[in-house]
């Protein structure tokens, strides 16, 4: 299997929302962007299927020693084999890989945010980062668009976090600012046990509410910094935002009830909504 067939196979074997929007990219962008993203996730899948987090640590230490190696051009895994012929043509640098790697093991080492600053700086290694670095790929000549693309990736990011309050919480863990819940009496061991009668109380819904609400401000905050000029390159950021924000609505019309089960839209409908925003173009 060649490098570029192996970033594919596990770009369109993850199911995400990300794919669809590629599919609309020029051949070069598109490569790009898949393998960029086939890295996010071989990082990303180091924590959600080690359970040693000893091990989980040491592979993510031999990420960073694999990412060295290959920006000095050593690349040996499929993943930096198909992503460096492409990174210095569209600004995919060092850094930027460091910093998802980084947010990973955030992840190892802490399964709480004290508030939503501390949430904001992991959501920016996961997200925003991951954000600027799409929308270079994708073609941008303003310096408001990776501002546009990092608030974009914030408000998908926090779109996520709503959906898996569940799926988080089988695995311990609550990305919800503890001082969230304490305003809305939402007790952390209430959420690690996902159980009625207490798991959608008023309090709960309240405390949803207000995560939605904050993550659709910050997608209009995104919207409303993307340059003009740049609007028609940046298509497949919007398909994922348009994506994205359908999901939150549909997560809204269920009153959120996303402890014990988790929202999906059918792929069917994710390549929908993308090819509508396509022939659209917002």
């Amino acid at each position: 299997m060649t490098p570029e067939q192996y970033v594919q196979d596990k770009a369109a074997g993850s199911g995400s929302s990300f794919y669809y929007a590629f599919l609309f990219l020029p051949p070069r962008r598109r490569a790009a962007i898949t393998a960029f993203y086939a890295f996010c996730r071989e990082v990303d899948d180091v924590v959600d299927e080690i359970a040693d987090p000893a091990v989980a640590a040491t592979k993510l230490q031999w990420w960073r020693g694999e990412v060295a190696q290959a920006y000095a051009g050593r690349p040996s895994h499929p993943v930096t084999r198909a992503l460096l012929p492409l990174a210095s043509e569209f600004d995919i640098r060092a850094e930027h890989l460091a910093a998802v790697i980084e947010g990973c093991q955030i992840d190892l080492e802490q399964t709480r945010f004290l508030d939503y600053p501390a949430l904001q700086r992991y959501c920016h290694l996961v997200a925003g980062v991951v954000g600027e670095v799409a929308a270079s790929i994708f073609g941008s000549t303003q310096p408001a668009t990776l501002q546009y693309a990092h608030r974009l990736g914030l408000a998908m990011q926090l779109t996520n976090i709503i959906r898996d309050v569940g799926d988080d919480a089988r695995r311990g863990r609550i990305y919800l600012p503890l001082s969230e819940l304490q305003r809305f009496e939402v007790k952390a061991h209430e959420l690690l046990k996902r159980e009625s009668p207490w798991g959608y109380s008023e309090r709960f819904s309240a405390l949803m509410r207000f995560q939605a609400e904050r993550a659709h401000a910050t997608f209009d905050e995104a919207m409303a910094l993307l340059p003009e000029a740049d609007r028609q390159a940046q298509k497949p950021g919007l398909m994922m935002a348009n994506i994205y924000r359908t999901l939150l609505r549909e997560i809204e019309a269920q009153d959120f009830r996303v402890l014990h089960q988790r929202t999906s839209l059918t792929p069917l409908r994710k390549l929908w909504i993308a090819t509508l925003t396509h022939l659209r173009g917002r």
